[in-house]
């Protein structure tokens, strides 16, 4: 596999903010969002086996493990890594783009599926065959720019009526760009059941940080 970096830091999205969670970062990614935040990952990176992986992930400690990228799935090793994993006990999350069918991820996986919006640049590219694949587990988060975005992403969420098939569905906005404080109204005007996503980690730590 070619790995970007391997580090634990506190989870800063999903459901799970707020955790320790150890990340592995896979090098790649076929999209190209306007906001990307780890646009490093597109390239380089190292090659490492599944067992040295392993290695480096339980020197960290601690039991939830998020592998993301780029984008996760593009690594066929991705699977097998996920099964290693969860046979040690760890709870695994994988962070993709929802492009690439999830379905060979093992059912105990927590599935969190980026759907990408207009803002992204990446609209349209969502494997919708994936809703199938999910279960209540599994997450689905929007990343929103603008109120176009916000538009798309209520209108997915009642069409696909994705509050019967996951626990969370979460709008996040895009830091520096649109302030958490208009989705919030947003979400409150038309009394959406969602969750808002803040990213963390850059309020912790500067928003240019890698491995954090």
């Amino acid at each position: 596999m070619v790995i970007t970096e391997i580090f634990k830091s506190i989870q800063g999205e999903s459901s799970y903010a707020g955790l320790p969670c150890i990340f592995v970062r896979l090098t790649g990614c076929n999209l190209r969002c306007h906001w990307c935040d780890t646009a490093y990952a597109f390239h380089g990176g190292k090659k490492m086996t599944i067992e040295d992986i392993l290695v480096q992930v339980r020197q960290l400690g601690g039991k939830l493990v998020e592998i993301t990228g780029g984008e996760p799935l593009l690594q066929e090793d991705v699977h097998p890594l996920t099964e290693r994993l969860l046979s040690e006990g760890f709870q695994v999350l994988v962070e993709t783009s929802g492009e690439r069918n999830i379905g060979r991820l093992p059912r105990a996986v927590i599935k969190v599926l980026d759907v990408k919006c207009p803002g992204s640049g990446e609209g349209g590219t969502f494997y919708t065959d994936n809703l199938g694949a999910l279960e209540k587990k599994d997450q689905i988060k929007f990343v929103i720019a603008d109120e176009i975005d916000y538009s798309f992403a209520r209108n997915f969420v009642l069409q696909h009526d994705l509050g019967s098939r996951v626990d969370e569905v979460i709008l996040s906005p895009v830091f520096g760009k649109l302030h958490p404080r208009q989705l919030s109204e947003w979400i409150l005007r038309d009394g959406m059941d969602v969750r808002l996503g803040l990213q963390i980690h850059k309020f912790i730590w500067d928003p240019e940080t890698h491995g954090v």
